[in-house]
């Protein structure tokens, strides 16, 4: 027999929470390995059907987990004209920064080091995602974003959609277009005369 409830408790980085049945009663353990669909990962307030199982020690879990349609946001198709936009938008940064390096505008070290930052962000979204798809231990959204803040954030959006990671969660895309926005705004100053000055200043005491 199937049952129909709402995902109303959801930890996405241990990959398990718990499920409110329909017309109430007592909540049933949801591991993301029930999940008969594995491209997705399940959010708060989602409508799932399942059916029921119990553990080894006697709990009930949920198995044969499967997304109801209808409950799945609309807002991705109509975001669907920035797909294309955003991966431009990381590819033409990371060209103008090289550009500034090979004029003289920026230390080559600083171009360097965003083409290295987003190689490695974009490893460790598919390192992410490959977990988030076969259920093992997931890596914590603030290194994600912290990856992002030091200058990885163009491989960081290439990987979220070409991999389709981290794409549709609103609270992570809010905080990591803010470290986007807080990394811009600081190369920018890094710009100016005095942010210039400052940045030689580093490099030659580092030396």
């Amino acid at each position: 027999m199937r049952y129909q409830g709402k995902i109303t408790r959801w930890k996405d980085v241990q990959g398990f929470g718990f499920i409110t049945p329909n017309g109430g009663g007592e909540l049933v353990f949801l591991h993301i390995k029930a999940f008969t669909r594995r491209d997705r990962r399940p959010s708060l307030g989602e409508i799932v059907t399942y059916t029921l199982a119990t553990d080894a020690t006697g709990r009930v879990r949920a198995e044969n987990v499967a997304f109801v349609v209808a409950s799945v946001p609309a807002a991705s198709d109509r975001s669907s004209r920035w797909k294309g936009v955003s991966p431009m938008l990381a590819v033409l940064f990371l060209l103008s920064v090289t550009a500034s390096a090979v004029f003289g505008k920026l230390p080559p070290a600083l171009a360097g080091l965003y083409a290295v930052a987003s190689l490695l962000a974009f490893v460790m979204y598919a390192w992410d995602k490959s977990a988030a798809v076969s259920g093992r231990w997931r890596t914590q959204e603030s290194t994600l974003l912290l990856i992002g803040l030091v200058g990885g954030w163009p491989g960081a959006l290439l990987a979220q959609k070409v991999l389709r990671h981290k794409s549709r969660k609103r609270s992570f895309q809010v905080i990591f277009w803010a470290t986007v926005l807080i990394n811009i705004g600081i190369l920018g100053w890094l710009l100016t005369a005095k942010g210039a000055a400052v940045m030689r200043t580093l490099l030659v005491g580092g030396a």
